[in-house]
């Protein structure tokens, strides 16, 4: 997979080997999301798709996503709302094959934090601000947060976000979990790294398959899970995973048996 900075002009792409880094990079309004970094957004998902990589998502200029656009969202009117235009796009990134990492420093809010609860994980900064004042405008939170907000924090303090305007800061965010962890904002592309580096350490399949079995309708389980389970018993990687733990605690048990002094050496040592 190969996606070209140069063909993006709202996001910024750092494409390695096992994952994709995204900045959203509008700075002159807050990283507003607008029409052309949902179609941009759209591009990444799709060559995600094809070829599943780890995502990490973050924001320039000290400022995750403000919201969406507010210039385009006066002018659209019900049959623009009825394309869901950014429930989209966030349902599409909740959907990706592999892990979601949100990386959030400052304001985070309406669309902004909408596309963080998409997230498979969301850590901050100390300055992190996170919440859906869409009520305050005249329009509800419409692209996820009416029903991930609530299976992210629980009802009373989703609807208090929603229906009161409530913005949470980070130690907030932190204590009711929606983010899990704060890092000066320095640090925080090392930390959102580090936590891809711990994904990246695991088999890619089984990752993949136990992120859908996690999001699978309730009534879908246990046949799910023991599907699933019968296609990674046959992978490769189960099998060479397993050998080498296998051959690893062989080896300590073996070191561990070598130290132990035998009784024909206690005799000489007497």
């Amino acid at each position: 997979m190969t996606l070209n900075p140069a063909e993006f002009s709202t996001l910024l792409i750092d494409e390695a080997d096992d994952r994709v880094t995204v900045t959203l990079n509008r700075p002159e309004v807050r990283n507003a999301i607008d029409q052309q970094m949902v179609d941009e957004l759209h591009r990444v998902c799709g060559e995600l798709e094809r070829e599943p990589k780890i995502l990490i998502i973050t924001g320039g200029d000290g400022v995750f996503a403000s919201g969406a656009d507010i210039a385009q969202l006066r002018e659209r009117l019900r049959d623009d709302a009825l394309q869901g235009i950014n429930s989209t796009i966030f349902v599409r990134i909740a959907k990706l094959p592999m892990p979601v990492i949100a990386a959030i420093d400052g304001y985070c809010l309406g669309g902004g934090a909408e596309l963080a609860y998409a997230a498979d994980f969301r850590i901050g900064t100390p300055s992190v601000r996170i919440g859906n004042p869409e009520t305050g405008l005249g329009i509800l939170a419409a692209a996820g947060a009416s029903w991930r907000l609530k299976e992210l924090v629980g009802e009373p303090l989703a609807k208090e976000i929603l229906l009161a305007g409530a913005v949470l800061r980070a130690e907030e965010a932190l204590r009711i979990n929606l983010i899990t962890e704060i890092h000066e904002a320095p640090q925080l592309m090392d930390a959102a790294h580090k936590l891809a580096d711990r994904i990246a350490r695991q088999d890619p399949l089984a990752v993949r398959i136990t992120k859908a079995v996690f999001h699978a309708p309730a009534g879908a389980h246990p046949l799910v899970d023991t599907l699933a389970q019968g296609i990674l018993f046959e992978s490769q990687a189960k099998f060479d995973r397993m050998q080498e733990f296998l051959d690893k605690k062989a080896e300590r048990k073996a070191a561990k048996v070598a130290e132990q002094p035998t009784p024909e050496a206690d005799r000489i040592q007497q």
